[in-house]
């Protein structure tokens, strides 16, 4: 006989519904646990100056913007201090080659630490301190920059003298040593002598013996920069026939960063062997907009000068682009090399930085405002830890919607004390109306009755 087995108690539907809910819990927790990891994190923003359009100073803006990630070949910096160059002002009006669709952020100097490193990244170290040179994108608290737009700093030299000096003196040394080969003796014009690229030239030139430094600049200014130079003309005076006073025979060099009609009155004022130079085209910017008549007129105005005339009066002209230059590898070496030396002469004493004033980046507007007047006197530094200026009230103007809302609710009141008066009066009129009416009524149901 087979054993029997042992009857085990079926399991109510109640019983059922609590092993499953038992079952589920941990699924749905599991489930919430995977929703937690799939949601990222949000990405984290830094404030900056972006240009919405090309034009006035009301399309430059400080706003929010995602904090960047670097790419290959790229490193991460937080930014300390920023520099401010006419090139900038040139940038917000399109006033240069190829510029980039906006919106973007504006800048092409900054200094800071680096906090992070990009693939293939091996000449940088996280939290050692850089001055960059970037395109644009460098007026933010955070910027990306390939490795080849940045120079390490020494200990002795500040984050705010970087931003202040390293593109001058990048500029001034490559433009004087490099292009156009100052040597003993030489006599210079310098044009804008007063701006921070045309201070740092002039301390440049000051390393060589005998130079004489001829510089052209506001008359305000000239108190201030008097004793970096040998002469000073004021800026819109007839500097030619200043400079032949000075010097009959003209200068060897001429460093113009005007265009216009001053690149034909500069070549006029060359020795035999003398040298012209353009770095720049600030006369294109004359006003706060883009003018294509004045891009226009700077090369119309230019006579065009054939290689024989150059050959025949033993002259030479040169051009000098650092922008265009630091957008090639071999360019971006070339200019580390002479940052080298930039920072020896730096570190000697030699040169210095002269900064005007500094500025949050809230009020760039205005700080561009000074630089486009030539009201500053060296170089204008963007801090984006200081707070922006408080801007004052504006009184409300007469006539203003304010004023006429009130006016309004004020006549709508006295229309509304009006109203029930004027109601009485028209009840009047009509009971007056209604009673000779009446009247009339009565008197014809009387004789009705009567006949």
């Amino acid at each position: 006989m087979p054993e029997k087995q042992e009857s085990q108690p079926e399991e109510t539907p109640q019983q059922e519904e609590v092993e499953k809910k038992q079952d589920d819990e941990p699924v749905k927790e599991e489930k919430k646990d995977d929703d937690q990891k799939e949601q990222p994190e949000p990405p984290r923003e830094m404030r900056a100056v972006v240009l919405t359009a090309f034009g006035g100073l009301k399309s430059v803006k400080t706003q929010k913007k995602p904090e960047p990630s670097p790419a290959e070949g790229e490193i991460l910096v937080k930014v300390s201090h920023c520099g401010l160059n006419f090139q900038d002002l040139m940038a917000r009006q399109g006033a240069i080659d190829a510029p980039p669709k906006t919106p973007f952020i504006l800048g092409s100097e900054c200094a800071g630490e680096v906090v992070q490193l990009g693939t293939g990244v091996e000449n940088f170290q996280v939290g050692q301190r850089v001055v960059c040179l970037p395109e644009f994108r460098a007026w933010a608290e955070f910027v990306c920059v390939p490795a080849r737009l940045a120079f390490a700093l020494p200990d002795d030299v500040s984050n705010e003298e970087a931003a202040a000096l390293a593109m001058n003196a990048l500029a001034a040394y490559m433009l004087l040593f490099e292009v156009a080969g100052l040597s003993e003796g030489q006599s210079v014009l310098l044009h804008s002598a007063g701006g921070g690229l045309g201070l740092v030239i002039a301390q440049l030139a000051r390393t060589v013996k005998d130079v004489t430094l001829i510089g052209v600049a506001s008359k305000s200014k000239h108190d201030a920069i008097k004793d970096h130079f040998d002469h000073l003309l004021e800026r819109g005076c007839d500097y030619v026939s200043e400079v032949r006073k000075i010097s009959p025979d003209g200068v060897d060099l001429v460093l113009d960063c005007l265009c216009l009609e001053d690149c034909n009155r500069g070549y006029s004022l060359l020795k035999p062997m003398g040298k012209y130079v353009l770095y720049g085209s600030s006369n294109v910017v004359t006003g706060e907009t883009k003018s294509f008549f004045s891009v226009a007129r700077s090369w119309w105005q230019v006579d065009k000068i054939s290689p024989i005339k150059l050959f025949d009066e033993n002259k030479t002209i040169a051009g000098f682009n650092l922008r265009h230059l630091l957008r090639t590898p071999a360019g971006s070496d070339r200019a580390h090399k002479a940052m080298d030396k930039v920072i020896q002469l730096w570190k000697n004493k030699a040169i210095k930085p002269i900064v005007d004033s500094s500025w949050a980046l809230e009020d760039v507007p205005e700080a561009m405002q000074v630089m486009h007047d030539r009201k500053n006197i060296g170089k204008l530094i963007l801090n984006p830890a200081l707070e922006p200026k408080p801007r004052p009230a504006t009184p409300a103007k007469k006539g203003s919607k304010e004023e006429k809302s009130k006016k309004k609710d004020k006549e709508e009141k006295k229309e509304e004390k009006e109203k029930p008066a004027e109601n009485g009066d028209k009840k009047e009129e009509e009971e007056e109306k209604k009673e000779p009416e009446a009247k009339q009524e009565d008197e014809k149901a009387a004789e009705k009755a009567d006949s």
